[in-house]
């Protein structure tokens, strides 16, 4: 595997605020809603992510 990545000091506050919101929820739609909001936050990122690397490398998008 490769080398690991560090998270910021805001990504860490950031999964804080999630972890507090979601220890703080009992309300089973709003927990749906919340892991619902997290799949598309780590989609988009995974989005962006190949979208950079292709950018470094050259590779145009595919349609």
């Amino acid at each position: 595997m490769g080398p690991s990545i560090e998270l910021s000091v805001s990504q860490h506050f950031e999964i804080e605020r999630f972890n507090r919101a979601i220890d703080a929820t009992a309300d089973p739609e709003a927990l749906r809603t919340i892991a619902k909001q997290l799949l598309q936050a780590w989609q988009s990122q995974k989005a962006a992510t190949n979208w950079a690397i292709g950018q470094q490398m050259g590779v145009r998008p595919s349609l």
